[in-house]
C-alpha cells in the first residue's frame, strides 16, 4: 500500500487547473482571477476634498487668522462653476471636486462664519492638506491586479470601481457526489431493518461547496450493475466524482470494476491511512475541453470519507481552482495528555483544541476525543480537527509536539 505522502503526490500529479471562462462580476466571488486588471481612468478622476469644510488657496494662508469671502457651495456629485479667486473660499463636502485654483481644504471645525464670509483660525496649514490629487490612488493604465489571486469581496470592489462587468476566471470545479449501497435510505426516511440513513452525501456535498465547488448529488445507487453504470456514467461528466461505498473487498463492492468498465483508469487503491484505508483513486475517460474527471472512491464510513476529503480531495480542488497549496496541511500543536499509538498506518483521531489552556509557545493544545471508530460522526461534530499520528509506534507524553489537521 502507498503511504499518504505517495498517494497525495499522485493525486496532485493528475490534477490540473480548469479552463478559463468569462464570468459576470456578480458571480465571480471566490473565483481565481485569470487576467491582469488595468485602471480605465485616473483615481480619483479629479482633485477631491477629504473632509467637509472650505476649499482655499494655500497662498491665502500665509498669515492667519484670515477672513475669506465664500463664493459657492460644492456638493459631492457636483462640479465647480468657476475657478477660486484670490481671497475666496468655496464651501465643500467630502468627495466633491475642488475648484481650479484651490489646493487646501480647511475643516469646518477650524473656521468661524460671519455671514457670507468665514474666518480661518490660526493653525498649521500644510500643502495639499485634506486634498487627494487626481490620479494619486492610481493612474489610467496602471496594473491593479495580476492573474492568480482569489476574488475576495474587496477585490470585487476594485473590479467594480474600474467598470469590469465581466472578468476572466478559472472555472469553478463541478463535483458529483454519488452515494451507493443497498443499506442506505434518504435521511428524510425512517430506516427499516438493516438500513441506515445516507449522511455521507450531505456531508461531502457540503465540504465540496464550502471549498468553492458546484455540487450535484446523485440518487442513492443500489448495489446492482446496471443502476451503478447509469449513475457513475453521469458522475464522470463532472470534474470530480466522489463515489461513496463499494470500494473495499466485499461481495457487493462493485464500484472499481464498474468504473473500469466505463473507461476509468485506476491510479491506486488502498493506502496506509486510518480511517480511510480503502480509498480508490483514478481518472475518468477523456472529455472534450476539460481534463478527465478525478475519481475518488471513498469508503462508506463517515469519518473515512471526511479524512479522505481533507487529505486528498481538498488539495486537488485547490489545483483545479488554480490555487495550488492554498489549503494548509497539518499544523504543529501540543498534545494535552499522554497517548499511546500503534504504528504502520498514519492515524487520524478526532480532536479538539483546549482554548482555555494555550501552550506557552503559542501552539494550540489539543486532546483526542473519545471515538467509537470511523462510523462515529458525533465525535467529528464535536471536533476542531484531527490529531495526526505517524506510522511509527510510539508513546507520546503530554506536551509533545504533534500534527493537527484542522477541519476548516
Amino acid at each position: 500500500m502507498l503511504t499518504v505522502k505517495e498517494a497525495l503526490e499522485l493525486v496532485l500529479k493528475h490534477a490540473a487547473p480548469l479552463p478559463i471562462v468569462d464570468c459576470p462580476l456578480e458571480s465571480a466571488l471566490d473565483r481565481t482571477l485569470a487576467e491582469e486588471i488595468e485602471a480605465d481612468a485616473d483615481q480619483p478622476p479629479f482633485d477631491k476634498a477629504l473632509v467637509d469644510g472650505y476649499a482655499v488657496r494655500l497662498a491665502d494662508m500665509a498669515r492667519l487668522p484670515r477672513r475669506l469671502k465664500v463664493g459657492e457651495t460644492i456638493l459631492a456629485g457636483q462640479t465647480p462653476r468657476r475657478p477660486l479667486g484670490e481671497g475666496e473660499a468655496a464651501e465643500i463636502t467630502t468627495g466633491a471636486p475642488l475648484p481650479p485654483g484651490a489646493d487646501v481644504v480647511i475643516m469646518h471645525e477650524r473656521t468661524t462664519g460671519f455671514g457670507d464670509e468665514i474666518e480661518i483660525e490660526d493653525q498649521e496649514v500644510r500643502p495639499d492638506m485634506n486634498r487627494l490629487q487626481r490620479g494619486e490612488v492610481y493612474k489610467r493604465g496602471d496594473r491593479l491586479l495580476s492573474a492568480g489571486p482569489r476574488l475576495a469581496p474587496w477585490r470585487l470592489g476594485l473590479l467594480a470601481a474600474v467598470g469590469r462587468a465581466s472578468v476572466r476566471v478559472v472555472d469553478r470545479p463541478k463535483v458529483a457526489v454519488v452515494p451507493t449501497g443497498d443499506e442506505l435510505v434518504d435521511f428524510h426516511q425512517t430506516p427499516g431493518p438493516g438500513q441506515i440513513r445516507n449522511s455521507n452525501a450531505t456531508m461531502l456535498a457540503g465540504l465540496a461547496a464550502d471549498h468553492g465547488a458546484e455540487t450535484w448529488t446523485s440518487p442513492i445507487l443500489p448495489d446492482e450493475p446496471e443502476a451503478l453504470a447509469q449513475g457513475l456514467r453521469a458522475a464522470l461528466e463532472h470534474d470530480v466524482a466522489l463515489v461513496i461505498g463499494g470500494v473495499s473487498a466485499g461481495q457487493k463492492d462493485l464500484v472499481p470494476n464498474m468504473l473500469r468498465t466505463l473507461g476509468a483508469r485506476e491510479v491506486f487503491h488502498k493506502i496506509r491511512i486510518r480511517p480511510g484505508k480503502p480509498l480508490w483513486f483514478g481518472l475518468g475517460p477523456p472529455r472534450e475541453g476539460r481534463p478527465p474527471a478525478l475519481i475518488f472512491g471513498l469508503p462508506g464510513n463517515p469519518l473515512s470519507g471526511l479524512v479522505n476529503f481533507l487529505v486528498f480531495v481538498r488539495p486537488a480542488l485547490d489545483v483545479l481552482k488554480g490555487r495550488p497549496g492554498e489549503t494548509p496541511g497539518p499544523i504543529a500543536a501540543r498534545l494535552g495528555r499522554r497517548h499511546h499509538h500503534r504504528g504502520f498506518f498514519r492515524v487520524h483521531l478526532p480532536a479538539r483544541i483546549l482554548r482555555d489552556d494555550p501552550s506557552s509557545d503559542g501552539l494550540p493544545t489539543i486532546v483526542p476525543l473519545d471515538s467509537r471508530g470511523s462510523a462515529d460522526l458525533r465525535a467529528a461534530a464535536l471536533a476542531d480537527g484531527f490529531l495526526v499520528l505517524p506510522e511509527d509506534e510510539a508513546t507520546l507524553e503530554a506536551g509533545a509536539i504533534v500534527e493537527f489537521l484542522p477541519l476548516s
